[in-house]
């Protein structure tokens, strides 16, 4: 019995002890733990100033409770190059071993997780996954542990540590990564655009190899991966995150600024059209870079952190000034396509400051319109909503004046053929004028001094006649009626409606002079001037010429009536004999006359019309759409 009760008392306080071991209140109940809940409130801080204690070194340290600044706030720049000691008491009150991973928070480019012993510490790394570290407890185990961490070079890394069982590391990690806030499910929206917004560059730069589209689908990648990489990186632990967040970000945003200069010089023509504004964007282009240069040797070749974080918002309000500057150049200006890239910057920058301003002031986005990041994505759409427009305003404008400058080529090209077609009708008139006049001096002498022998020949034998000389005299007479129509037909000073009719009047009374028939002629008083060049005269006169050849011949009439009348649509001829009339079924099938007059009126779009009507009538009729066209 005393066995058993000396037992039962050894039981009892084994038990006491562990309560009393338990009961700090700075002690992590592994047994109860919500995995989703802080552990700020149960552990204990030590911030090393030099960062360079070691673990053991922190120990001897005072640790206190996390500050109220630090358990809702990031960590402040001022503090990002300090080392930061983290000691918790893990308590399993569970009857089974727990096994799990500690987070401490993000982002962090050094994290390690010791256990502490009674001489020293023991670093705790094996099976470790990027952001967390494991460790294990047995069944009523109590483990003090030490977490050691340094910052990143950003103003974006909070302590936050939590413990996750081995079991649902798995699903937490699937939660964290799925758990989409209101501005992380906006921002892939926005870069779902953006990507739409780079397609179509790259379309427009296949097409048109104009390079400014090149600069602005590189620009836009630019602020696609700033948008889409903030909105799935945040709660990562991954290395590429930290790369991100500690150097990526901003060589994107600064890369981006290059090229939004390089689109906005080129879509501008900036270096022809705006030459001050043109020079500006140059040196600014070349400043930026200057800053990247010193934020790279700051981020990767110092330790320090506030002159890299100065330089980054120095970086920030110069990327606004380049904008103000542009907008007022715009205003300046009152260019319609330079008022769209203004309006577009208006939007970045005022966004932009709203951004800048709640960064500044450390605003907690409790909702997610108080984020800065919201109110710089929505800057970024509506930059490229206005530059859109823009390039749809410019691209009109582009294809007008293309049209205006093709119709112009159209135009030069109508006028030269025309000047080239001029000069060939003056050459040809000025040749047909040369032959005229040869023929009527060299020709028309030749004939009429064989008319005139002929007549002299036929005197002297008038008592003897000679046929053959008839036939001469008659042929000569002929033959220098015909060759004066060719010369008035050939010579350009006759061609006007006036004088043909003045010719076609004169040869008809002439004509019909001492053949028994009389000859009336009724012309309009005030006739038009119309130029009528002298192939349609020729083909207009000898039709007339074979008309009254035909009268004269067949007709058996005693009165002839020539008349010209003005009609709606053009000009009209009317020869009208009184005579026995045509027969028009009985006319010879191998006979040409009238297929020579009807195919000389065709060849100059004149109708011809030859019917019986109280004798033989002809209607010629040309239409002619303006009077100074035959």
């Amino acid at each position: 019995m005393k066995r058993i009760a000396a037992l039962l008392l050894f039981y009892f306080t084994l038990g006491f002890c562990k309560g009393q071991t338990a009961a700090d209140p700075n002690t992590v109940y592994l047994g109860s733990i919500d995995e989703k809940s802080s552990l700020l409130k149960n552990s204990l801080l030590y911030i090393d100033s030099s960062s360079s204690l070691t673990a053991n070194d922190a120990l001897q340290k005072p640790f206190k409770s996390f500050p109220n600044s630090l358990l809702t706030r990031r960590i402040r720049p001022q503090l990002i190059t300090y080392t930061f000691f983290i000691k918790l008491q893990l308590y399993n009150n569970s009857q089974s071993e727990v096994s799990g991973y500690i987070n401490p928070g993000l982002h962090f480019r050094h994290f390690k997780l010791y256990k502490i012993q009674p001489k020293a510490v023991q670093i705790i790394n094996n099976d470790s996954i990027a952001g967390y570290r494991k460790i294990k407890l047995a069944a009523g185990e109590v483990c003090n542990v030490l977490i050691e961490l340094k910052p990143l070079k950003n103003d974006i890394n909070y302590i936050n540590p939590v413990f996750i069982r081995q079991e649902t590391v798995g699903d937490y990690n699937t939660y964290i990564a799925g758990q989409k806030t209101d501005l992380q499910l906006y921002s892939l929206v926005i870069s779902g655009i953006i990507l739409m917004m780079i397609l179509f560059m790259l379309a427009n730069y296949i097409i048109s190899r104009k390079t400014e589209f090149l600069y602005n689908a590189l620009y836009s990648f630019c602020m696609f991966l700033l948008v889409f990489l903030n909105s799935t990186l945040g709660k990562t632990t991954s290395g590429f995150a930290q790369l991100y967040y500690n150097y990526f970000d901003f060589f994107l945003l600064v890369t981006g600024t290059v090229f939004y200069i390089s689109f906005t010089r080129k879509f501008l023509d900036a270096e022809t059209k705006y030459k001050l504004l043109n020079k500006i964007l140059i040196y600014c282009g070349r400043f930026v870079l200057l800053l990247l240069c010193i934020y790279t040797f700051l981020n990767f070749f110092t330790k320090t952190y506030l002159p890299q974080y100065y330089l980054e918002n120095v970086m920030r309000l110069f990327i606004l000034f380049i904008g103000l500057v542009f907008i007022y150049q715009a205003l300046k200006q009152r260019n319609r396509l330079l008022n769209y890239i203004a309006a577009g910057n208006v939007m970045l920058v005022l966004f932009s400051a709203i951004s800048f301003i709640i960064l500044s002031l450390k605003v907690k986005p409790s909702e997610f319109y108080l984020s800065s990041l919201f109110y710089y994505n929505t800057g970024i759409i509506l930059e490229l909503a206005f530059f859109l427009l823009g390039l749809t305003y410019k691209n009109r404008s582009e294809l007008i004046t293309g049209i205006k400058e093709q119709e112009s080529l159209k135009m030069e090209a109508e006028k030269q053929q025309y000047e080239t077609e001029i000069a060939v009708i003056k050459a040809q008139q000025e040749e047909r004028n040369r032959i005229s006049a040869d023929m009527h001096d060299d020709l028309g002498a030749g004939m009429t001094t064989i008319r005139l022998y002929s007549e002299l020949a036929k005197a002297k034998l008038a008592h003897n006649p000679i046929p053959e000389i008839e036939k001469i005299s008659s042929s000569a007479n002929e033959l220098l009626s015909k060759m004066n129509a060719i010369i008035w037909s050939m010579s350009s000073s006759n061609d006007t409606l006036g004088n043909m009719i003045a010719y076609v009047r004169s040869y008809a009374l002439e004509y019909f002079e001492d053949t028994g028939i009389t000859c009336k002629i009724n012309i309009p008083e005030n006739l038009p001037k119309i130029e009528v060049i002298g192939e349609i005269r020729r083909n207009v006169f000898l039709v007339v010429k074979e008309a009254l050849n035909n009268i004269l011949k067949h007709a058996r009439a005693t009165e002839v009536t020539i008349t010209l009348i003005r009609v709606e649509d053009g000009l009209t001829l009317y020869i009208h004999d009184n005579g026995i009339g045509i027969d028009l079924g009985g006319i010879r099938q191998f006979g040409n006359g009238l297929k020579n007059m009807k195919k000389r009126m065709e060849d100059i779009e004149v109708s011809f019309e030859i019917e019986n009507n109280n004798g033989t009538l002809i209607t010629m009729h040309r239409k002619v759409k303006t009077f100074n066209d035959f």
